[in-house]
């Protein structure tokens, strides 16, 4: 059960090697890679999302996703004796799935095509503030993540825009109230850090689209291929569930593309979104977000 948690509802593992962001991330010895041909790998994405032609953000995030397909699932990628910054595309989980996908998607859109840039993007959407600075400064849970990146103009949340929203109320805490389960949390100084950071999050109100009306005409119109999703959980403590991006076929319905635990690869699910929740009695719905240009 810990494993679940761990790799779907935090953001945490990987592995490989809105605005115009200066190719600054960290130092490459505070970089950790997959492989020595993650930078090549990387450089070789970017080619062919230039050589696409495609100019937005939901098309670009979309296209990488499908370049990421059968990837396998790895959890924990970004776990370590010290907090780095972890470059793997070649082992992803959901979380890093998503940030591998912005990072792509905004290092392109930004006219750029080195590796250090996307590094920098990279930093920029898993750390609060847009810079490393030990575990404590990663983004763990997604509203955390949803409102630094949003107050940075890297991400816009449209949820609340969706006919149907709806709100909850929870404690967000699940990482201090589980210290066990995070080797990192073991140093009393860390473990702090995150503790405070949790403080902002008490009776935290986020809005959600209830899993029992995605199949309606109003959602599918108001989401697009390309978006990013997260899923609701009851669990308590906890936020978001499980991530990803929103793919629509031709006649609209919704599905998820994701780095599936349950698949053990980048995938598209075979049934839709409503279907796909619908015997879930953990999530209870989704959020949304999508790229700023």
């Amino acid at each position: 059960m810990k494993k679940i948690i761990l790799c779907l509802a935090i953001v945490a593992s990987s592995c490989h090697t809105g605005t115009t962001q200066r190719a600054e991330a960290a130092p490459q010895q505070q970089m950790r890679f997959h492989c020595a041909n993650d930078t090549t790998e990387i450089v070789e994405l970017l080619k062919k999302g230039y050589e696409s032609g495609l100019e937005t953000p939901n098309e670009l995030v979309s296209f990488y996703g499908h370049q990421l397909l059968g990837r396998p699932y790895v959890a924990h990628t970004l776990e370590g004796e010290s907090e780095m910054l972890t470059i793997n595309i070649d082992e992803l989980d959901c979380t890093t799935f998503v940030e591998t996908l912005y990072a792509l998607a905004r290092t392109t859109l930004n006219g750029r095509y080195s590796w250090r840039d996307y590094a920098n993007n990279l930093e920029n959407v898993r750390y609060r503030g847009g810079k490393m600075d030990g575990y404590a400064s990663r983004l763990h849970y997604i509203s955390d993540w949803s409102i630094d990146n949003g107050s940075r103009g890297n991400l816009h949340e449209v949820t609340a825009d969706i006919q149907g929203v709806q709100y909850k109320i929870k404690n967000i805490n699940y990482m201090s109230t589980h210290r066990d389960a995070y080797a990192a949390l073991k140093d009393s100084v860390t473990f702090e850090r995150v503790r405070n950071s949790e403080v902002g999050f008490r009776n935290h109100r986020f809005p959600y689209i209830r899993k029992e009306i995605l199949g309606s005409k109003k959602v599918k119109e108001a989401v697009k291929s390309g978006d990013f999703v997260g899923l609701v959980t009851k669990m308590e403590g906890l936020d978001i569930s499980h991530m990803g991006i929103i793919e629509k076929d031709e006649k609209g319905e919704i599905y998820l593309l994701d780095a599936s635990m349950r698949g053990e690869q980048v995938q598209l699910e075979k049934v839709n979104m409503q279907q796909m929740l619908r015997n879930s009695k953990n999530n209870i719905g989704i959020r949304v977000w999508r790229m700023k240009p």
